[in-house]
């Protein structure tokens, strides 16, 4: 939504206790705010969302990064990817939320459960071949709330995204291999562009929020935050050039995107190792 489109929406909200009038009427929102991933300061956006409860009964939100089907994630989605610790307002209720957002095979459960309650989110999918992704709020209990746990909960969500990048890699690696038809062609370019989506965001997350803060906080680790970048910077040269290679893969050289994948893989591999030794290791020390 605009921004002047959103602040009326705001404004409406909170004048009226979550209801909405005039050419708002009907519509049902929350107010998610969360910190900028680079600004570090408060955003709050309107967004619809759906109530459903997890596979252990816990009650949580389901919001959509829809964008009204635009070819990049709304900036609320890429701030939570950083600070996932949100305030969430719904009607006279204000409370705070862990954001955790869904991938894989969970993902698209949730988003047919977003779209069996809202069929409008299945027109945003089918506009743009970023994949729409589906974040859960979960309430923290007041008692139990501290601004430290942001960062235990930051060092969960960190192994989560890579877990769920290792296994995309996987998939993105059997696709590469299993080429044989001009429509897993066009389904293996989708899939990388996806795949790269997903890298630049959560790159782009950490290089933005994460890595500054943490640099500011351990000034002793510099060289480990330099080191991330730099990798950061070669991985989104590899999956450029994986890119390339997979846009002309009938003229290209059937051995080159193999190659370049097998490279891809080595690389992050790697980075996602040194990461999880040396970064989650000072979030659950800032967390304690």
């Amino acid at each position: 939504m605009p921004l002047h489109f959103n602040s009326q929406i705001i404004d409406e909200f909170r004048t009226n206790a979550g209801k909405l009038g005039g050419p708002f009427e009907g519509w049902v929102l929350l107010l998610l705010t969360t910190t900028g991933a680079r600004s570090g300061k408060p955003h709050t956006t309107p967004l619809g969302f759906v109530e459903d409860k997890d596979e252990d009964g816990r009650d949580r939100l389901l919001v959509t990064g829809s964008a009204g089907g635009s070819d990049r994630h709304p900036d609320w989605y890429r701030n939570l990817l950083v600070n996932p610790t949100v305030t969430v307002e719904t009607g006279t209720d204000t409370w705070q939320a862990t954001a955790v957002a869904a991938t894989g095979a969970e993902r698209d459960e949730l988003f047919a459960t977003v779209v069996a309650a809202a069929p409008g989110y299945a027109g945003y999918q089918r506009a743009t071949d970023r994949i729409l992704p589906v974040v859960a709020l979960y309430r923290i209990p007041e008692d139990t709330y501290t601004p430290p746990d942001r960062l235990d909960a930051l060092a969960d969500e960190l192994i989560k995204i890579h877990d769920w990048l290792r296994s995309e890699l996987t998939a993105l690696g059997e696709g590469i291999g299993a080429r044989t038809a001009p429509g897993l062609t066009v389904e293996l370019r989708r899939h990388c562009l996806t795949f790269c989506s997903a890298m630049a965001v959560h790159h782009g997350g950490e290089d933005a929020g994460l890595f500054p803060y943490l640099a500011r906080t351990y000034p002793e680790k510099a060289e480990v935050f330099a080191r991330l970048q730099a990798e950061h910077g070669t991985v989104a040269r590899v999956l450029d050039e994986l890119q390339a290679l997979l846009a002309r893969l009938d003229e290209a050289d059937p051995e080159a995107p193999r190659a370049e994948f097998d490279r891809l893989r080595a690389e992050l591999e790697t980075h996602f190792a040194y990461e999880e030794a040396e970064v989650v290791p000072l979030l659950r020390e800032g967390a304690g």
